[in-house]
């Protein structure tokens, strides 16, 4: 069973949450997800500056 991602560096745009993790491979990802209720949106991304730019320019369909 695989271990959950434990997330450091997290900061907080919006209802979006930007977090980094190490994959299996002991490499750096980044996530972003929405926090609201319904929404549903979260991301992977290679690098951290992609993972804001989601977080900056996500709309919740809400």
């Amino acid at each position: 069973m695989p271990r959950p991602h434990r997330f450091h560096d997290v900061i907080r745009l919006g209802p979006v949450q930007v977090g980094t993790h190490y994959d299996s491979r002991g490499r750096a990802k980044y996530t972003a997800a929405c926090t609201a209720p319904g929404c549903g949106f979260s991301g992977d991304y290679p690098d951290r500056s992609g993972a804001e730019l989601a977080a900056r320019t996500h709309h919740c369909p809400a």
